[in-house]
């Protein structure tokens, strides 16, 4: 668990004046990558766990998913390794993350829902069958949970859970669903629970096999308390620090979860700060790293960011990429490519065209490169090549 700060400091200002502390949007950008460990040399941590991002989960979607974004961060790993001490498991916003085997119990109670409010916007449009039939939004999780838990006994893909779970679950946790053709559940409502039934997705797999976690506590299926702010591992907290500054309907944004929750959760050791006429907060430890952000004295940090990865997560995108056409070309609806970024700053957008066992890469320039650019998005590349197995042009 991250250390508490002293909760006097709440909202105090530069220097005891209360004035908000005021940083320009590059400080920021730069800030956010040291804090997710972007400046760190490649290969030049060995432990798959030592990466703080896996504190809030790291996103696995896409060919190169949650372990290019460990790689992009310092750890030694390739696309064909899939460490034991790393677990995937349906959370946020019911996406696969990846997250340290050994903090699979303090995952499962973090991401538990605060509230049936808070459940009813995590599972979207399954919320109103279920509570006109009478079932509360959390209940229907916790038993959906049970029932999974029986029914996977054994590792079993996706579609094999889901056949069961439409045999066992009532008609109100149930759709027709038009692009398949069938009656099966609820997506979200399935992803979320099962976690809370004690299942993982087995690494590498497509269509995703789901198991049992090993020794996992029975009085822990379907558990409904949620978890008192400030638990180790805590969204809120864990969002605050690694995407901040920010504000609480932005990691609501991020949560996908009520802002009025997050504001009640919200921690009292922070600080105001003023960015460019944007008033966020920052936890108290992390202001010193926040200013010194603002000073630039090294050699420009060049990464290649999946589509995905949690710096792109952030839901300020304006403070991301001020320029709309820039923001259209990063988020489009479908096909996210990813992005260029230097020192924080998103200065293009790139997308990967595998031949045979050549890794080429078709990249977008933003605005003008530098030579030390093009250096560094090389350098990129190759690392990229050698993570898949394959080599460049």
């Amino acid at each position: 668990m991250r250390r508490m700060a002293s909760a006097a400091a709440r909202g105090r200002g530069h220097e005891g004046t209360g004035a908000p502390v005021r940083v320009d949007r590059p400080a920021v950008l730069r800030h956010r990558a040291g804090v997710q460990q972007l400046d760190r040399a490649p290969g030049s941590v060995t432990d798959p766990t030592d990466a703080a991002v896996l504190d809030l989960g790291v996103q696995d979607t896409g060919p190169d998913g949650a372990l290019w974004a460990l790689a992009l961060r310092g750890v030694a790993v390739r696309a064909a390794d899939h460490p034991e001490a790393l677990a995937y498991a349906w959370t946020l916003r019911g996406a696969p993350h990846a997250y340290r085997r050994g903090d699979l119990r303090a995952v499962e109670r973090a991401v538990r829902p605060w509230s049936d409010g808070d459940a009813a916007k995590r599972i979207f449009d399954a919320a109103r069958p279920l509570r006109a039939a009478g079932t509360p939004p959390t209940q229907a999780i916790a038993a959906t949970a049970r029932a999974m838990r029986e029914v996977v006994v054994r590792p079993m893909v996706k579609g094999e859970v889901s056949t069961a779970m439409t045999a066992a679950m009532p008609d109100a946790y149930l759709r027709e669903c038009r692009p398949c053709g069938a009656v099966h559940m609820y997506e979200q409502t399935f992803r979320l629970a099962a976690l809370h039934a004690g299942l993982e997705l087995e690494a590498g797999t497509s269509p995703p096999v789901l198991r049992r976690i090993a020794r996992w506590p029975s009085s822990q299926v379907g558990r409904t308390e949620p978890p008192a702010a400030g638990e180790p591992l805590d969204v809120v907290r864990t969002a605050l620090h690694l995407l901040g500054p920010t504000t609480p309907a932005l990691v609501a944004g991020f949560l996908d979860a009520p802002a009025r929750e997050v504001a009640a959760r919200w921690p009292s050791d922070v600080v105001d700060v003023d960015v460019e006429g944007r008033t966020c907060q920052v936890l108290v430890e992390d202001l010193d790293a926040l200013r010194a952000a603002a000073r630039v004295d090294a050699p420009p940090c060049v990464r290649l960011l999946g589509p995905y990865d949690l710096f792109l997560q952030a839901r300020d995108r304006d403070l991301l990429a001020p320029d709309p056409q820039v923001r259209a070309s990063l988020w489009p609806v479908l096909g996210r490519p990813g992005a260029v970024v230097v020192d924080g700053e998103v200065v293009g957008t790139w997308r990967p065209r595998a031949r045979g066992r050549v890794l080429h890469l078709d990249v977008t320039p933003s605005r003008p490169w530098t030579r030390a650019v093009r250096a560094g998005v090389d350098e990129q590349h190759g690392l990229l090549a050698a993570f898949r197995g394959v080599r460049t042009p």
